[in-house]
C-alpha cells in the first residue's frame, strides 16, 4: 500500500477523524450494539454502504488529480457525492471531516490546491482521494484507505462508548480485510468513469440515525459529532 495512502488512513493524521463515530454513537444509544457480537454486523453493513460509496468517490478523485482535470470535475464529483447523501446531517460531517483533512494536508501536498480552490469544503472521500493521488497513489490505494476509515472509525469509537476489549475489536476489523480489498476494486474499477456513472450504494438506517444523532446532539453533549 502507497505510503501517503497509510498516512491518510492512519488515526494520528490530524483531519478531524476521532470526533465521528460513523453512526454509532447513536446506534449504541437505541441500544442496537451493546455487545461485542453486535459490532462486527455493523461494520460490514457500513463497509458496503457507506464504506463503498465512499472508497468510489475516492479512487474517482485520485483519478482525476492524477489526470490534472479541469475545475469543472471536481464541482461534478462534489455535487454528485452530494446527491449520493440525503441526508444533511451525513453530508455535513462528511464536509467537516473534509475540511480538517485538507486543512492537514494542503501542507504537504499543495497538488490538491485545484480542487480546494472551486470546492473550498470539499466532501472527505474527494479531498482524501485528491491527497493520495497527488502524492502518486493508486486509486485502488487510496479507495482502500477511504474504505479502511469507514470502519476503522466507528470501531474504535465502540471501544470508547461501550469499553470493548481493544484488542477483539482490533480482530474484528482485521477480519474485515477480504471485504475491504473487494471493496478497494469495486471502486477502483470505477475511477475513471464519468461522475453521474459513480456507483450509488445507500444505508437509510444510517442516514435516519444520522439526523437523529444530530437533534440529540443539538439537545444534550455526545462524545461524537456524528
Amino acid at each position: 500500500m502507497d505510503v501517503t495512502a497509510l498516512l491518510l488512513a492512519d488515526s494520528r493524521f490530524p483531519g478531524g477523524g476521532h470526533v465521528h463515530s460513523g453512526g454509532l454513537e447513536e446506534v449504541v444509544a437505541r441500544r442496537l450494539v451493546t455487545a461485542e457480537r453486535d459490532l462486527p454486523p455493523f461494520l460490514y453493513g457500513r463497509l458496503w454502504t457507506a464504506g463503498l460509496l465512499a472508497a468510489a468517490f475516492a479512487a474517482a478523485s485520485a483519478h482525476a488529480v492524477r489526470r490534472n482535470v479541469a475545475s469543472g470535475h471536481w464541482l461534478r464529483l462534489d455535487a454528485e457525492l452530494d446527491a449520493r447523501t440525503p441526508s444533511h446531517a451525513q453530508r455535513e460531517a462528511s464536509r467537516a471531516q473534509g475540511r480538517g483533512t485538507a486543512r492537514a494536508g494542503r501542507i504537504a501536498w499543495p497538488a490538491v490546491e485545484t480542487l480546494l480552490a472551486v470546492v473550498p469544503r470539499p466532501h472527505h472521500p474527494i479531498v482524501t482521494g485528491a491527497l493520495a493521488g497527488a502524492a502518486g497513489a493508486a486509486p485502488r490505494e487510496a479507495a482502500l484507505a477511504v474504505a479502511y476509515l469507514a470502519v476503522s472509525g466507528p470501531a474504535s469509537a465502540a471501544v470508547r462508548l461501550l469499553g470493548f476489549d481493544p484488542l477483539t475489536v482490533n480482530a474484528m476489523v482485521a477480519r474485515l480485510g477480504p471485504d475491504l480489498e473487494a471493496v478497494a476494486g469495486q471502486a477502483a474499477a470505477t475511477a475513471g468513469a464519468d461522475p453521474a456513472e459513480l456507483p450509488a450504494p445507500n444505508a437509510p438506517a444510517l442516514d435516519l440515525f444520522a439526523e437523529a444523532h444530530l437533534r440529540h446532539h443539538e439537545e444534550e453533549v455526545r462524545l461524537f459529532a456524528s
